[in-house]
């Protein structure tokens, strides 16, 4: 990030300490999957809440260097397909050769256009705010990846009990 890219993180102007803490496990790798953990992650950081990001399934695809900017969204099942000008896209388009691509592309401009950043760069914000990222061992030997094929800032691949010590007291979301 460059020093006159804006912050995402919030000042509520609110510097009291607190001991809340949010942990977000982040289970899917679609791009209209990743935002809700990056939005919320991002609103508790700037309430002062405590954050850790634990990533499994294809949640990794949002860490893993060589997919992070590769995230599609697919119209396929979502009878919520909401198109820019309004209305809804027609369930039977979406199967279509393309319609991903189209669907994404759109997904990608909508969201530059509010000024929310790419995922990679989200990330990058939620961790220069003391938000804390964690791979999961089962996820990463089942998908072959290692420490060297993820974000730098991942501070480490843990097990479901190392997990359950990190989560200990915190509100958790399942996303």
């Amino acid at each position: 990030m460059t020093d006159t890219q804006p912050r995402i993180v919030p000042d509520f102007g609110d510097d009291t300490e607190t001991d809340r803490k949010l942990v977000l496990i982040c289970s899917k790798g679609n791009l209209d999957m990743a935002y809700p953990g990056l939005v919320l992650a991002n609103a508790a950081l700037g309430e002062g809440i405590a954050v850790d990001m634990f990533f499994t399934f294809w949640g990794f695809d949002m860490i893993a260097k060589d997919r992070q900017r590769k995230l599609r969204f697919s119209p396929v099942g979502n009878t919520a397909m909401h198109l820019p000008v309004g209305g809804r896209m027609p369930q039977w388009l979406s199967p279509f050769p393309g319609m991903t691509w189209v669907a994404t592309k759109m997904m990608k401009k909508q969201i530059d256009d509010l000024g929310v950043p790419p995922v990679d760069e989200f990330l990058d914000q939620i961790v220069a705010s003391g938000g804390r990222l964690w791979a999961c061992r089962m996820s990463a030997d089942m998908q072959g990846l290692t420490m060297e094929d993820l974000r730098e800032d991942v501070e480490g691949i843990i097990t479901a009990a190392d997990f359950m010590d990190l989560s200990e007291g915190a509100q958790t979301l399942f996303i």
